[in-house]
């Protein structure tokens, strides 16, 4: 048994996985995502700031959310995030799609790379087929 305090409110709680925080929190945490989410489909082009008041959750919060892949941001809207490898402008996640193909294709390299080759069997000769000498 893991027992933890909790990250937001300080209660004691039995931690299974995930972020540190007690079921209580994490079940408001929820209904302030899908409050988040809700508000960014109805205001199309809202900016971080914007959504970040209206629903007062931090901004830190709602970046953590795009960055998890939870949310998407429209194409015209002013909330935007940066490619963690290139820079590149994207909408959520932390790779714009060339860089993680290209991460994809690394890790596919260096497993293949890593793995023994393995030859091809050769055939054992078969007693049925041998000449045999008196």
């Amino acid at each position: 048994m893991d027992i933890r305090n909790c990250r937001n409110c300080g209660n004691i709680f039995n931690y299974l996985s995930g972020p540190i925080v007690c079921p209580a929190c994490k079940e408001s945490l929820e209904a302030k995502f899908q409050e988040v989410k809700l508000y960014i489909e109805e205001h199309p082009g809202v900016g971080i700031k914007q959504v970040s008041d209206a629903c007062d959750v931090e901004t830190s919060q709602i970046q953590q959310w795009l960055r998890e892949e939870r949310l998407e941001v429209t194409e015209n809207s002013a909330i935007y995030l940066n490619c963690e490898s290139c820079g590149a402008p994207i909408r959520s996640g932390r790779y714009c799609d060339k860089c993680r193909n290209n991460l994809t294709n690394g890790f596919k390299s260096v497993i293949r790379s890593s793995q023994p080759v393995q030859e091809p069997e050769k055939k054992k000769p078969d007693d049925k087929n041998k000449m045999r000498f008196l």
